[in-house]
């Protein structure tokens, strides 16, 4: 076989470096995560398709939100609880399998950016353009921004994979909890210039883009509202605003702990844990943040504890 073309096909996972006490306290803790953040986001999306009155541009566009959040925690806490109960010499995961585990990975780190992006318009032009709101967030324009969120992501995320699936191997151990970009290129003793500087530039370009739209919606309704003197509509788009800037906030601080631990070797398990979090965190916060925000998702909730509680 070509040297240049080969690859191995079964890997070796170093996992999370836990003791066997601690072990059984994390998969635990996973668990109870996983199943929270899946119930919780499903419940969302299922309320959300069942009441008429959430059939607006704003609820429409969140729905991307709980998607992506179950694709982020599915695509890493099964695994890692499989690992868990695994002897660490058989933490076993096929080439192809890691791939696709890398490419999902990043697609929804980059997705939980652009969902937010294209958010963060919407409430801008509801606050900003109250009067032409319907004419601009048609369903036409609904469509293109859900279709433009995900096609920003799976584009540079695609190639972002390819130019690690191209090269040789001449490793097979993965020296971190699941499979990533870093993980894939890491394996090939290539020339890797490439992969670090679109990783890097990727990166960069996705966080500034991110941070710079959000900041300038906010600037702009900031403006609006203090222009405004009428009270009950500034709280209202504070209100609004805020679930969106906490949810964020959220994403901000989670995801970029990882980043920048990356560039740290001592710092490996605690980037393994930041790593973690950012898949475990907003899918759990996120859900909650805006079922509490949402006047009739808040109140069936209410319905449904009031009724627990009368029937126990």
């Amino acid at each position: 076989m070509d040297n240049l073309t080969f690859r191995y096909s079964v890997l070796l996972v170093e996992g999370l470096r836990v003791t066997p006490q601690s072990s059984q306290l994390t998969l635990i803790f996973l668990l109870m995560a996983y199943v929270f953040a899946m119930v919780s986001n499903i419940g969302i999306l299922i309320q959300i398709s069942a009441e008429k009155s959430l059939h607006q541009p704003m609820y429409i566009l969140f729905c991307h939100l709980p998607v992506n959040d179950i694709m982020g925690a599915t695509v890493l806490i099964p695994r890692l609880l499989k690992d868990l109960i695994t002897d660490p010499s058989e933490r076993y995961i096929t080439y192809v399998e890691c791939v696709f585990q890398a490419f999902f990975t990043h697609l929804y780190g980059t997705t939980s950016h652009t969902i937010l992006m294209i958010m963060a318009f919407d409430r801008y032009v509801a606050i900003c353009n109250p009067l032409r709101y319907p004419t601009i967030m048609s369903n036409n324009m609904v469509v293109k921004l859900s279709a433009g969120a995900w096609g920003a992501a799976v584009v540079p995320v695609s190639i972002l994979i390819g130019l690690s699936v191209r090269l040789s191997h001449c490793r097979s151990f993965i020296p971190n909890h699941f499979c990533d970009n870093p993980s894939l290129f890491k394996l090939s003793c290539e020339n890797v210039v490439i992969n670090n500087v679109y990783g890097l530039t990727f990166t960069v370009v996705l966080l500034t883009s991110s941070l710079g739209w959000v900041l300038l919606t906010y600037l702009r309704i900031l403006m609006v509202c203090i222009k405004s003197k009428n009270k009950a509509t500034n709280s209202k788009a504070l209100k609004t605003c805020s679930s969106h800037l906490a949810v964020y906030v959220i994403l901000i601080i989670f995801g970029f702990v990882p980043i920048f631990l990356h560039r740290f070797s001592e710092y490996a398990e605690t980037r393994k844990f930041g790593n973690v979090m950012f898949h475990v965190i907003p899918p759990g916060l996120n859900p909650i943040i805006y079922g509490l925000q949402i006047k009739e998702i808040r109140q069936r909730m209410l319905k449904l504890c009031i009724k627990k509680v009368n029937s126990s």
